[in-house]
């Protein structure tokens, strides 16, 4: 049985008494009519610090009180009307409260909004998400929780954050690998992301890109604003691209010839076993993950000319694009790295997994109605999908990549001295 453990001698008076009343009423009435009363201590407070004790005469006083009025501040993801002070300083001019003004400006009503969309709420139930519709706090018009108000209020905080992911510093990364892959959102709309990783194996989204179509002008775009904000072109790196010729154009013509391209070897596969009939597939992938496994590349690209050979007389396409881009699907085993970091490195998991992240974040969009707006809600969702990024799992072997990666780029810029005669 529960007992009430109320003192019997000491019943509650006065305000204690009331707020009592509120909790037994609905609790939310409670916190709203306590957080009115913290703040309503704190402005007074500082109309006292500016116009001094309440019907005194202080000479140092620097203002006066004028009355009252009403103004909104935030409240369960939208508005409410709170009664407030107004004070006027001695040239008549209106003076700022520092705790109205605090509270005023939080902005927790955005990150509300954008908080509640990137986890698919959408527009039109963002009041119900944040106030109960039997609950005992109203949503009149102009409390801020409409559709059209929790839109607006995702659009500036969305396009406040993509202009600092954009324009943030690169140059303090360690950056040892670049994946970089497209998103393609409509038939003229293509977006282009890099992702990075460090020497301890910590994952960095790093920019994004707009354009028509996965070209060489949309991923040159990509890779001049990484240069731009301090990712150094001369330091060796290992570029993780989906197969599109246009990227690795992009990247040599930027990072030079001696740039390690990887292509991902998911997307080989499966753009190989696509165009063959079904009785093929199982064989095909194994040979293919055959030489994947090999711990020689020269071994690795037999075992695939073979497999391209085998089928030149009935599928001649299919073996031509196997032979293409043969030197940058081994790019990892030619690096002779462990075979934990080449499964991690030798295809763009880390990038899809990024971009399944942001397909969820906007599988609430019906329409694309700009680039703009693309923009603004994958870099939101970029920023969310950094939230639940964990370590490469290989990242202790990382050591072994940044020393493969400066033999290869030693090896691929040496000069060859010219032979000198001596004169006799």
């Amino acid at each position: 049985m529960t007992r009430d453990i109320t003192p019997a001698g000491s019943p509650a008076t006065g305000a204690v008494d009331e707020a009592f009343a509120e909790v037994r009423a609905s609790f939310d009435r409670f916190c709203l009519a306590a957080g009115i009363e913290a703040l309503g201590t704190m402005m007074e407070a500082d109309v006292t610090a500016a116009c001094g004790p309440r019907h005194g005469r202080d000479a140092a006083r620097r203002a006066h009180r004028w009355g009252r009025t009403r103004g909104r501040i935030g409240f369960h993801g939208g508005r409410i009307e709170v009664e407030r002070p107004r004070v006027r300083g001695l040239d008549g001019r209106e003076v700022t409260i520092p705790s109205w003004e605090t509270a005023a400006e939080e902005n927790w009503l955005g990150r509300w909004a954008m908080n509640l969309m990137l986890i698919n709420v959408s527009t039109r139930r963002f009041g119900r998400a944040v106030r109960l519709p039997e609950g005992d706090v109203p949503a009149p018009p102009g409390s801020g929780v409409s559709k059209s108000a929790a839109s607006r209020r995702f659009v500036a905080l969305s396009a406040a954050r993509l202009a600092d992911f954009m324009a943030a510093d690169l140059s303090a990364l360690d950056l040892l690998v670049v994946q970089i892959d497209g998103l393609h959102l409509g038939d003229d709309l293509v977006l282009v992301a890099a992702i990075g990783v460090d020497g301890e194996g910590n994952k960095h989204p790093l920019a994004l890109v707009e354009g028509a179509t996965e070209n060489a002008a949309t991923v040159q775009a990509l890779l001049d604003n990484l240069v731009s904000r301090g990712l150094a072109p001369t330091v060796p790196r290992l570029f993780i691209v989906d197969g599109a010729k246009a990227l690795s154009k992009a990247i040599r013509r930027t990072f030079g010839s001696a740039a390690a391209i990887q292509r991902c070897q998911i997307h080989k596969a499966r753009n190989i076993t696509e165009r063959l009939p079904k009785e093929h597939h199982a064989a095909t992938r194994r040979v293919l993950r055959q030489a994947w496994e090999l711990d020689d590349a020269d071994k690795a690209e037999k075992l695939i000319r073979n497999l391209a050979r085998r089928l030149d007389q009935q599928w001649p396409g299919v073996a031509a694009s196997i032979l293409e881009g043969l030197d940058e699907i081994l790019t990892v085993v030619r690096l002779k790295l462990p075979k934990e970091l080449r499964r991690s490195l030798a295809c763009t998991n880390i990038a899809e997994n990024m971009m399944g992240t942001i397909r969820r974040v906007t599988r609430n969009v019906k329409r694309w109605r700009d680039a703009g707006m693309a923009l603004r809600w994958v870099a939101a969702g970029m920023i969310e999908a950094n939230k639940g990024f964990r370590r490469l799992k290989a990242h202790k072997q990382l050591s072994v990549l940044r020393a493969a990666l400066q033999a290869h780029h030693d090896r691929m810029t040496v000069k060859p001295v010219a032979h000198v005669t001596r004169a006799a």
